[in-house]
């Protein structure tokens, strides 16, 4: 294929695969982060954190080769005190877990009978460059969890990830980027604070903190502090 064409199929619009339905209702909570370069390193860095203490599901899109992913998901399993898995089937998702998407797939939540799902779409399109792309899992955690969710924008080339993570901002979802200094790319995070779809940009080492704070806390009770 010229390169030319090349670089318009890799830049299709989620719109392509998905189109978007935001979720409007009160679900169970999920986290959603999407990285790419430095991201394995930086995941690796919040999942060590993070305790086992009835988390809500958490599910990852990191750039990567199709046959890297699950050497990766191998890896931080072995690390992290949750379990962690490679999307390669579909999945219900439960507390106290990790999905990680499988590489060269986009892949795709729902929920039924009172719990999320995650799938791996085969022979999908390039979404915003990339497959697995951080906008594809955002856009289908706006339309499957919506404000009950929690989405972490972290290191990575790029910009994939602010169109969805701007869909979840903007529909009440508390939205997250890892900060400049400790980025070892400020692409994708940096896109995304431009547009408008972050509420805190913080460093590496306080980002497992708030996804326990945000276990814990109470989502429909609205917060007052910009208020004081």
């Amino acid at each position: 294929m010229p390169r030319d064409l090349k670089a318009i199929e890799d830049r299709h619009h989620p719109d392509v695969l998905l189109k978007s339905n935001p979720c409007l209702i009160s679900r169970e909570k999920l986290v959603v982060i999407g990285s790419s370069t430095g991201g394995p390193i930086a995941l690796e860095e919040i999942l060590v954190a993070l305790p086992a203490c009835n988390l809500p599901p958490i599910v990852i899109v990191q750039h990567i080769p199709e046959y890297f992913s699950q050497t990766l998901a191998k890896r931080l399993d072995g690390k992290s005190k949750l379990s962690v898995f490679e999307v390669n089937q579909k999945f219900i998702l439960k507390n106290d877990c990790v999905y990680l998407a499988k590489g060269g797939t986009q892949i795709m939540l729902g929920y039924e009978n009172g719990k999320y799902f995650a799938y791996p779409v085969l022979d999908a399109p390039r979404i915003s460059r990339h497959r697995p792309s951080a906008d594809v899992l955002f856009r289908s955690a706006n339309n499957t969890a919506g404000r009950n969710a929690l989405a972490i924008i972290l290191t990575g080339m790029g910009d994939d990830g602010c169109i969805g993570i701007k869909e979840m901002h903007d529909n009440g979802a508390k939205t997250i980027a890892q900060n400049e200094q400790t980025c070892v790319v400020f692409g994708m995070p940096k896109r995304a604070i431009e547009v408008g779809a972050i509420d805190e940009i913080l460093p590496l080492n306080k980002i497992a903190e708030k996804i326990v704070q945000f276990s814990q806390a109470d989502i429909n009770k609205k917060e007052t502090k910009k208020e004081q």
